[in-house]
């Protein structure tokens, strides 16, 4: 061996142990990430009966992967959120029907994903079903995709209705056949939920809340859902059946990017 390549391997050797000590692991990184503030809480520790089906930690979302930032299916809300929505909990159960969640809380740092994403135009693998009908360029004008979501201030929420008692739901599997989220509700991919005209997250208008197509018992089931709600502090965006807020919001002007986890929550109560 040469002196100089001696001296070769040893600058290697050198750079990579300060390479290792200046580059934070993930579990170093994970170690740092905010935590939630204390009125933030598991919603399950305020009524375990609202069944939670958090889209975001599966591949079957509109991106086709877990969220960044979705580390448990857990939904996480400020606590007169969680507690409002125990309230209609309660009238519900009594009416045989019970609420389900699909996503809470969200980190900004999913919100960043979601807008990644929407910015990779040739990514359509779940074009199929969740924007069947939309053309991906359109996906910010069109107001389906933006920078900010009021999910990350911690009092919204995405939830349906169950008809008790409720049946368990079939997993997805990654590469199955897409059916269009507006399909009829045998065709499209099958979920718990009542029938309320389209599928979670259905990039289309006949989500909007009061879109004139929707009759019959679509719209019963959507008016259920909106009156129990707004009964109780929630607004609904009329862009989308399953969105609601509890008002007044608990932090109006914050966008959170604490993980969706136990951990966040851990010391804060």
């Amino acid at each position: 061996m040469t002196r100089l390549t001696t001296v070769a391997r040893a600058l290697l050797t050198t750079f990579a142990a300060l390479l290792a000590s200046t580059t934070p692991s993930t579990t170093a990184r994970a170690g740092n990430d905010p935590k939630a503030p204390e009125d933030f809480v598991a919603l399950r520790s305020v009524d375990p009966t609202i069944i939670q089906e958090m889209r975001y930690v599966t591949p079957h979302n509109f991106v086709g992967e877990r969220i960044d930032g979705y580390r448990q299916p857990i939904c996480i809300l400020t606590r007169p959120a969680a507690q409002a929505l125990h309230k209609a909990q309660r009238q519900l159960l009594r009416k045989g029907y019970t609420l389900k969640v699909y996503d809470c809380y969200r980190p900004q740092r999913a919100v960043d994903h979601f807008v990644r994403w929407a910015e990779d135009l040739d990514d359509e693998a779940m074009k199929g079903e969740f924007y069947p009908n939309v053309d991906k360029t359109r996906l910010f004008a069109d107001g389906y995709i933006a920078a900010k979501s009021g999910h990350s201030r911690g009092s919204t929420m995405d939830v349906t209705l169950v008809r008790l008692p409720a049946k368990p739901t079939r997993p997805y599997h990654p590469g199955e056949p897409l059916v269009p989220c507006f399909a009829p509700q045998g065709e499209r991919f099958p979920d718990d939920s009542i029938d309320m005209g389209t599928g979670f997250d259905c990039f289309d208008t006949l989500s909007h809340t009061l879109d004139p197509r929707i009759q019959g018992h679509q719209r019963a089931n959507r008016l259920l859902l909106k009156g129990t709600l707004e009964g109780l502090g929630f607004v609904n965006l009329a862009e989308e059946w399953w969105h609601y807020t509890f008002k007044p919001e608990a932090h109006p002007d914050t966008y959170f990017d604490f993980p969706v986890a136990r951990k966040s929550l851990t010391g804060a109560h």
